[in-house]
């Protein structure tokens, strides 16, 4: 059985699918792809079936990642219960997730940027409403915390 991660955002369309490719990209680099399973969603649905932000797309292509076929989803309960390890982008989606969660299932619901080795921020800002700049930094922050996990995984299944 694979080890199942989601990254959350807000509406699934910025931060969350940029992780969710990130994240899956380093995988298959580093010979993880075959036992980690992700997928990304939002706390709400604003968006529900839409691809992610133009804006988004760009500024991942532009590093190698390809966000074409992702299209947004409202994250459900049975998420919180499927899922190995829920990772929200900042504290609002964080409590959002929380209150969202069975109880039994809240100890795998952290934060993204807690995996980050070179960023202290807690949170990847949501670049939706600023200046195209935020993108990138949104992709520099996503690209240290999927690492930072990477190397964890690594640890715990015995693949460093």
């Amino acid at each position: 059985m694979k080890y199942r991660v989601l990254m959350v955002c807000m509406g699934n369309i910025c931060r969350s699918p940029t992780a969710e490719a990130v994240f899956r990209k380093y995988l298959k680099n580093n010979r993880l792809g075959d036992i980690v399973e992700v997928d990304s969603a939002g706390t709400h649905g604003y968006h529900v079936g839409e691809a992610p932000d133009s804006r988004t797309q760009r500024a991942a292509a532009a590093r190698g990642y390809n966000l074409s076929q992702t299209r947004a989803r409202k994250v459900a309960r049975q998420d919180l219960e499927y899922f190995d390890l829920v990772l929200a982008m900042d504290k609002s989606n964080l409590d959002n997730l929380r209150r969202l969660a069975p109880p039994e299932t809240r100890d795998r619901i952290r934060l993204f940027m807690d995996f980050a080795k070179n960023f202290d921020d807690e949170e990847v800002p949501d670049p939706y409403y600023g200046l195209g700049h935020g993108f990138d930094l949104v992709l520099d922050m996503v690209e240290d915390g999927a690492q930072g996990l990477v190397d964890e995984l690594k640890v715990k299944f015995g693949r460093g």
